[in-house]
């Protein structure tokens, strides 16, 4: 069981108790996932609640809610190894998930589509080899292949992509929801199944004969037999000394985007826009679901996002992004800033993205997504949720 120190206690009705540390998306994403198959699961959340871009304040704490929400699994420039196979069981999980939230009334906001701009002769040689791969057309229904875009085809679209573009690789199974939409129907559907949410920061993880042992920043404690480490940034910061070996370490690197509304002269005819999430170069445009009243609504997308080393953001950095590196169409330029917003994504170092390790003792580890929490959060989940039902915990 959980127990905590104190007056409060967590009972475990069935399954195994598990404490999850971090209500990113990741972290939200295995709890919901444990307690609907049937775990005792206590979310710990120790961030101030983050200030999201929906809400216009030019700053957001966790990387999951400064995240665009861009979903590249079809598209992915390799065809094999780990990477590969988590993108597309998550892609395939995030539609069973939509699915079922739908069903009990919490749909996530989901726009299908994804088109991969080339912007040199490299992209376009191996956007075709993408194409002709017969491992990446496998399950593809009809109607849901991969398609190349000629130059003309791109020239068809309103508003203009960047005029360099050599072509494009046209992904109708990929495309984008909304991050903190999908947080807060994980949560509520998390709560509704019987999830336990603390607002607890931990300060320390001790071993103990149950399994482990937290210190919490409120003099508390809290011991359990499995304990899931999903706390992006501050994860590898929690883990024990003695580890051994020692764990990657985690690096911040910063993320910056922005919020534009199109100029009334520039907005596409009735009907008109992207066939989905447009990218250039790494950069993401992604068009704004329209108001009721779609006539009368202002156009926009969000424009992102930055990759910057560290905590600072860069004005050089954004400027960049901005102006898509001198590539920026007209309508781009004279486009208006609604809002701007930043988040902080954890990259490990010396190893590839994301951390998936089982620490032993009942101690997992599901961390370093970098730039692709969203779209990985729940292969991840699922990686935990194996892990703790084959495993044994505290030996």
């Amino acid at each position: 069981m959980h127990s905590i120190a104190g007056p409060a206690r967590f009972e475990v009705p069935s399954g195994r108790a598990v404490t999850v540390i971090g209500a990113g998306l990741v972290g939200l994403s295995c709890a919901w996932l444990l307690v609907r198959r049937g775990h005792a699961v206590l979310l710990l959340d120790g961030c101030e609640p983050a200030r999201r871009p929906s809400g216009g304040d030019p700053l957001g704490e966790r990387g999951s809610e400064a995240a665009l929400g861009v979903l590249m699994a079809r598209v992915f420039h390799r065809s094999s190894g780990r990477g590969w196979r988590l993108r597309q069981r998550s892609l395939e999980l995030w539609g069973a998930w939509r699915r079922e939230l739908a069903a009990r009334g919490r749909p996530i906001p989901w726009r299908p589509g994804l088109l991969l701009l080339a912007a040199e002769a490299s992209d376009l040689t191996r956007q075709q080899l993408l194409l002709h791969d017969p491992r990446r057309q496998q399950g593809d229904a009809a109607g849901q292949a991969l398609q190349h875009w000629d130059p003309q085809r791109l020239r068809q679209l309103e508003p203009v992509v960047p005029a360099a573009a050599l072509g494009g690789l046209y992904s109708p199974q990929d495309g984008q929801l909304d991050p903190c939409a999908a947080m807060d129907a994980l949560a509520l559907d998390a709560a509704a199944a019987g999830m336990e949410r603390r607002s607890e920061r931990v300060a320390a993880l001790e071993r103990c004969s149950s399994g482990w042992r937290l210190r919490l920043c409120s003099g508390a404690s809290l011991e359990c037999e499995w304990l899931v480490l999903a706390a992006g940034l501050g994860s590898t910061a929690l883990l024990p000394g003695e580890l051994q070996p020692p764990p990657p370490r985690l690096e911040p690197v910063l993320g910056q985007a922005l919020e534009l509304e199109l100029d009334p002269c520039d907005r596409p005819a009735p009907g008109g826009g992207w066939p989905g999430a447009v990218v250039w170069r790494g950069i993401n445009l992604i068009q704004r679901p329209p108001a009721a009243d779609a006539d009368a609504a202002p156009w926009r997308l969000w424009l992102g996002a930055t990759l910057e080393p560290g905590q600072e953001a860069s004005a050089g950095a954004l400027e960049s992004l901005r102006d898509l590196a001198g590539e920026a169409p007209d309508w781009l330029r004279r486009a208006r800033l609604c809002r701007h917003w930043q988040g902080l994504r954890a990259r490990p170092q010396g190893q590839p993205a994301p951390l998936l390790q089982d620490l032993g003792n009942g101690l997992l580890l599901a961390a370093g997504h970098y730039r692709n929490g969203v779209l990985l959060a729940p292969a991840s989940a699922e990686w935990v949720a194996e892990r703790i039902e084959a495993g044994r915990g505290a030996t």
